[in-house]
Parts: structure tokens; C-alpha cells; sequence
């Protein structure tokens, strides 16, 4: 299978050079020059910092000259959903065949995806696949014992679902095809609400930030605020036990982690707070819950990110 990886960071990274091992054609679009000049010169070198390798892949600054893909899976941040790919539609590597897959964090990108290439045309994911950038070209990938979720926004269970677990498969990644891809997607965010913002603010890994209680404390509490907005919406999530999603978040990853949200703090780049914790205090509104813990998350985050994007 062809396939390109639109947004190949930390994460995108550790997914695009796994599924390449495998024996997938992938190429990797990200828009710093360091990245693709250090891709194509020295492989993508991937740690499980205990052992380093290197995978011959290709990395592009954008997609136009790949030729048709196969799949696109969408790892963009999710500010930029809607015009990463209205871009990528306007390149050869699309076809009328070309099916889009989301593994991104938050709520919303099936329905900002499908606006652009139409509902036919998307499957949803959640993965439990941790990367962390370590240098342009070098990335710390958590794969082993993650699962990956697919599936079709309708629920139906699809020969092209099934093509693309086969491939996550043939390259050792475990993938389940789900008829809960709702609860699913709720279940993933609420993995993020737990962690994400508190990491970011601490500017703690997980090492750290594990062992104070009163970090849980506010975590869980968070959590909580998630569950009832996920109940009020009919969602079905796999526990609702607010300690749940605050332990499956650091499962099986090394100390040394750190959030999609801190690492984007730490490169000066905005945030995906507004489709997570601030996800929550919308659904709340929408429910007439109120959801104070994730609010008040979601303020310093942004205050946050404006300090850094004003040199504060």
C-alpha cells in the first residue's frame, strides 16, 4: 500500500517509519527543511531508547510529484486540519481512490476531513502510539504493546477497513477495527484531558509529573467533567472511572515522555488545547454542564502559548 503520512512529527514519525518497515510505501510530508534533508540523507532514525535503527523512507516538503496514494492518514495538528488538506487535494497525490485516515488527537477532524473530500472517503482512528521528535530526523517511538482503533464513521465493518488493519498488521502493530469509533474518539480525549494541559503547564514529563498527587487529583478531576458531558452526549466509553484514562496515559511509556501539547509549547508552536480540554467545555455548554476544571485548564494553556508567541 501507498501512503502518505500528512504531518509527519513526533507521531507521524513513529507511525510512518513503522508501517515503512513493515514493507509499506510511505512518504513523509513535513515542511522543515532539516527534517527532510536528514530523512533522506540518513534514513528516519527511531529509538525505543533502549535500541536505535534506522528506515529508508522518503520525506517531502509537500506532496506534489508523489503520484496517486493509496491512503493519506492525517496526523496534522487539528488547527490546520481543513487546510492541510484542501492543499494536499490540489496535488497528483490525490485520486478518486485516495481513501483519508485520522489518527489525530481531539474532537471534530472526521467531520472537518469530510467536508473537504466528503464522508465517503474518510475512516476514523484513535492510536495509543507515542513519539517524541528528539532531533530533526530522530524520533523516540512507543510502539510496542499500543493498539491502534479504525474504523468507518458509519460503524459498518469494510473490505477497505480490513486493508488498512492488514497493513498496521504486516507491519507489527496491533489494530482492532471498531463499531464504537464515538466512544472510542471520547475515550482517546479523555486520555488527553488527563494529561495533556498538565504537562504543559508543569512543563513535566511523565516521570515527574506521575508522582505528585495533587497533579492526579486535578487530572481526575478534569476526567470527571469529561465523563459526564461523554453521558449527557450518549456516548459509550470503554470505563467511567476518572482514574482510568490518567493511568492508561503514561501505560507502557518511559519517564522521559512528554505530551504532544508540551512538545508543541516547547517549539513555540500553538496547541491542540481548544480540540481537547477546551472540546470538553464546549460539549459541556452545549449540555448544560459545567466544566470549570477543564476551563480554567484551557485559560492557562492559552495564556501559555500567548507568553510565547510575545516573548513574554
Amino acid at each position: 500500500m501507498k501512503i502518505c503520512i500528512l504531518g509527519a512529527g513526533s507521531l507521524g514519525s513513529a507511525i510512518g517509519g513503522t508501517l515503512a518497515m513493515g514493507g509499506s510505501e510511505v512518504f513523509l510530508i513535513n515542511h522543515q527543511k532539516a527534517y527532510v534533508e536528514a530523512v533522506n540523507r540518513d534514513g528516519l532514525r527511531m529509538t525505543d531508547e533502549k535500541t536505535d535503527w534506522s528506515v529508508p523512507v522518503t520525506a517531502v516538503p509537500d506532496a506534489a510529484g508523489i503520484g496517486p496514494v493509496d491512503l493519506v492518514i492525517v496526523l496534522v495538528k487539528s488547527y490546520v486540519t481543513k487546510k492541510a488538506v484542501q492543499e494536499l487535494m490540489r496535488t497528483d497525490a490525490i485520486s478518486e481512490d485516495t481513501l483519508f485516515m485520522t489518527l489525530q488527537n481531539g474532537l471534530g477532524n472526521e467531520e472537518v476531513i469530510a467536508e473537504v473530500v466528503g464522508e465517503d472517503r474518510v475512516l476514523s482512528g484513535k492510536t495509543y502510539v507515542g513519539g517524541r521528535m528528539l532531533e530533526p530526523g530522530y524520533v523516540s517511538a512507543t510502539v510496542k504493546g499500543k493498539q491502534t482503533f479504525i474504523g468507518e464513521m458509519s460503524g459498518e465493518i469494510t473490505p477497505r477497513a480490513k486493508a488498512v488493519q492488514e497493513e498496521f498488521h504486516r507491519a507489527g502493530m496491533h489494530c482492532e477495527i471498531s463499531d464504537n469509533m464515538k466512544g472510542l474518539i471520547w475515550d482517546k480525549l479523555l486520555i488527553n484531558v488527563a494529561a495533556g494541559a498538565l504537562c504543559a503547564i508543569t512543563r513535566l514529563p511523565y516521570g515527574p509529573l506521575y508522582e505528585e498527587d495533587y497533579i492526579k487529583e486535578t487530572a481526575c478531576a478534569a476526567v470527571e467533567e469529561g465523563i459526564r458531558v461523554a453521558r449527557a452526549a450518549g456516548v459509550c466509553l470503554t470505563s467511567e472511572d476518572p482514574e482510568y484514562p490518567w493511568y492508561a496515559a503514561s501505560k507502557g511509556l518511559p519517564g522521559t515522555f512528554k505530551t504532544s501539547m508540551l512538545q508543541s509549547l516547547e517549539n513555540g508552536r500553538p496547541t491542540e488545547i481548544d480540540f481537547i480540554n477546551g472540546a470538553v467545555v464546549k460539549w459541556g455548554e452545549k449540555y448544560g454542564i459545567d466544566t470549570p476544571v477543564n476551563r480554567t485548564l484551557t485559560a492557562c494553556v492559552k495564556g501559555i502559548e500567548k507568553a510565547l508567541l510575545q516573548g513574554c
